[in-house]
């Protein structure tokens, strides 16, 4: 039971993941107190960041609306929706604020954030800025009635707008957490630290320490809404590595953030209009071309169908038999046969001619992909020799091909390259639009949902270490990334124009990069694209800093890690000896970090993208429930797990006290 003294929980970090822990510390202080306990209990909750609670670093209202979110704005929330929870507080998901924002009172609001309001529609794609100004709100809503509640006496919350920079044991117990200002005793610590800072990879320094040698510009990764893009110079060519998500943010801001604009074509397309004032982009990645677009469907997951194969019942059946499964020998060919009834299925709805025998087809195939019928060895070569007997080569559906469509191809000009590109640019937006009638739309939106139930699956030690390592982090997480993780349909049809503009170029795949010393340029150039080398003064990598704890340059990290705190966590590749992770070190659940001598600190949590080697996929946002036959429900448990790992720590946070 709680003493006179009021215990203290440092929060490092208060983006959305800090945030959450505010969150569910009120919820659940509230619903201890109205079920009598925690009489006379004392709770301090010191925030710290140097950003204002609830947009943290990346989600400040101030930045370019340019930046959009990759979600839509039913999708995501900083408020469960979990019945097995305590009730919130206060707030809601962004769609029920937008909803009330443009209903009520706008008086806090700026002129840019009424607009976007105005004209943001429940499926489409909010900017970054909209979505920190709800973070924002429901947070100080969420303190607001911490202040107000009787029920929530005894709970205070302090804002630090600060940095710390270092946590370490005191005599006794409990830590001493200092700040860029002073110092902050704490009784237990909670590490929400999101995106930090990473130390550049030795190719990178090599081009940033030649870049100032030479008196070149070299932009390293870097959250898009913290780099300066007016020193890009204009009308003057720029490399760009990197075309995943944070490339269309800097596309964006290059083009339409320096006055160029959109209009749309006699035909119905876009048509870019330049305001001369863009560089001339030559854009590169290892694939040749950008991520896919999203299916334009006005849901996160497919309607018309669900997965057949990898099903939870179906995961659960590994732990009831206490089997840790393999990734590539047990989930991913459950997965395989859900995308490729998908694809198959949709193919021959759209068109039953496609393929030979349409019914006896789809028939066969069932039976085929049905789990168990045959050795699982072997089950795809059947499969194969049905598609071969009834299915045309070019309707074949091939994800590796699609994910990397210029592999192995020569091309013999840049001009043939930039053709080639645009051409898969317009399909990708022509099946986009068909939404989940195009059957390679329907295979990938398989694949999304795939993605999301594996996020369970494989948490915690789900799977074996060496799946881990070499098939879902080695293999599986780029090619579901390209062709799942994709930007709006819209951007894509942007590039578009923007190459036919003659604004974007593209350098082809896996290209290479260097410094001619003897020009004072930089070059990089496709081995597959005859005469394609290009020289700049300028190179842009359109790339997150890495999310690796061995590689951050957090302050807080770095000692962390040399005083022992915290470790990274070691998995074993399939060839023997151990292999450093991505994350932290941590013991379930709640997640506590594992000190370097192996001891659990079960005063010191861990809810941030540091869980990278225990949790796959932490960056993607909490996920509000989705509507069905009038019933709010979600579709699976993922969704809203950072949102229980949060609930988790504040239920340990009360249960110490």
């Amino acid at each position: 039971m709680a003493g006179d003294a009021a215990q203290r929980v440092a929060v490092i970090g208060a983006g959305p993941r800090g945030s959450s822990v505010l969150e569910r510390l009120a919820a659940n202080w509230r619903a201890r107190r109205d079920a009598g306990e925690l009489s006379g209990a004392r709770l301090e909750l010191h925030l710290v960041d140097p950003y204002p609670p609830g947009s943290g670093h990346v989600w400040q209202p101030g930045q370019s609306r340019l930046f959009l979110m990759n979600t839509q704005s039913f999708f995501p929330t900083l408020i469960p929706e979990d019945p097995d929870l305590a009730p919130p507080v206060a707030g809601g998901t962004f769609n029920q604020w937008r909803e009330a924002a443009v209903a009520g009172d706008q008086s806090h609001l700026g002129d840019g954030e009424r607009a976007e309001l105005a004209a943001l529609a429940v499926d489409a794609f909010p900017s970054r800025a909209i979505y920190g100004r709800y973070l924002e709100d429901t947070v100080a809503a969420v303190v607001h009635r911490i202040a107000t509640d009787p029920l929530l006496e005894g709970l205070t919350v302090h804002l630090h707008r600060t940095e710390a920079v270092a946590v370490r044991r005191r005599e006794g117990t409990g830590f001493e957490v200092e700040l860029r200002d002073g110092t902050l005793p704490a009784d237990r610590v909670v590490l929400a630290l999101g995106h930090v800072p990473a130390l550049l990879n030795p190719e990178q320094r090599e081009l940033h320490g030649a870049a100032r040698e030479l008196g070149l510009s070299y932009f390293p990764p870097a959250c898009p809404a913290d780099v300066d893009w007016a020193h890009v110079p204009e009308a003057e060519p720029v490399l760009i590595r990197g075309m995943g998500l944070n490339f269309f943010d800097v596309m964006g801001q290059l083009t339409e953030g320096r006055g160029g604009r959109f209009d749309t074509d006699d035909g119905g397309g876009l048509r870019y209009v330049p305001s001369g004032r863009e560089p001339v982009i030559h854009a590169a990645s290892r694939r040749g071309g950008p991520y896919h677009a999203k299916a334009r469907i006005g849901s996160y997951y497919a309607r018309t169908r669900r997965l057949r194969y990898l099903t939870e019942t179906a995961v659960a059946r590994f732990r009831r038999y206490g089997v840790q499964p393999g990734f590539g020998h047990d989930l991913q060919p459950l997965l395989q046969r859900d995308v490729l009834w998908a694809y198959y299925e949709t193919l021959v709805l759209q068109d039953p001619n496609a393929v030979r025998d349409a019914a006896e087809f789809l028939d066969a195939l069932a039976e085929l992909l049905r789990p168990h019928a045959h050795a699982p060895e072997d089950w795809l070569g059947p499969v194969n020799a049905l598609l071969e007997q009834r299915v045309p080569a070019a309707l074949r559906l091939n994800l590796r091909a699609l994910a990397a469509p210029f592999s192995g191809q020569r091309f013999g000009s840049p001009q043939e390259l930039d053709d080639a590109v645009l051409a898969t640019l317009d399909t990708d937006v022509r099946r986009s639009s068909a939404g989940e009638s195009d059957p390679v739309k329907a295979a990938v939106l398989a694949l999304h949902a795939g993605r999301s139930l594996l996020k369970d699956a494989v948490a915690d030690g789900g799977i074996t270490d060496e799946s881990w390592v070499t098939e879902l982090r080695g293999r599986f997480e780029s090619l579901v990334e390209g062709l799942a993780s994709g930007p709006p349909a819209l951007r894509i049809e942007q590039l578009a124009a923007l190459a036919r503009a003659g604004v974007v170029r593209f350098l082809g795949p896996e290209p290479r990069f260097g410094v001619d010393r003897a020009e004072g340029l930089f070059r990089a150039a496709s081995p597959w694209v005859d005469g394609g080398e290009v020289r700049a003064r300028t190179m842009i990598e359109a790339l997150a800093p890495a999310n690796r704890v061995s590689a951050a340059a957090s302050p807080l990290l770095r000692q962390l890690l040399e005083d022992g705190l915290v470790r990274t966590r070691l998995m074993m590749r399939p060839e023997g000896g151990p292999t450093e992770t991505s994350g932290l070190d941590v013991a379930p659940h709640p997640y506590r970090a594992v000190a370097a001598n192996g001891v659990v600190q079960e005063d010191l949590h861990v809810l941030s993208l540091q869980l990278s080697a225990t949790q796959w996929g932490v960056a993607i946002a909490a996920e509000a429930f989705t509507e069905e036959g009038g019933e709010r429900r979600e579709l699976f448990r993922s969704g809203q797990r950072t949102l229980r790992d949060a609930d988790e720590i504040a239920r340990a946070v009360l249960d110490a006290l």
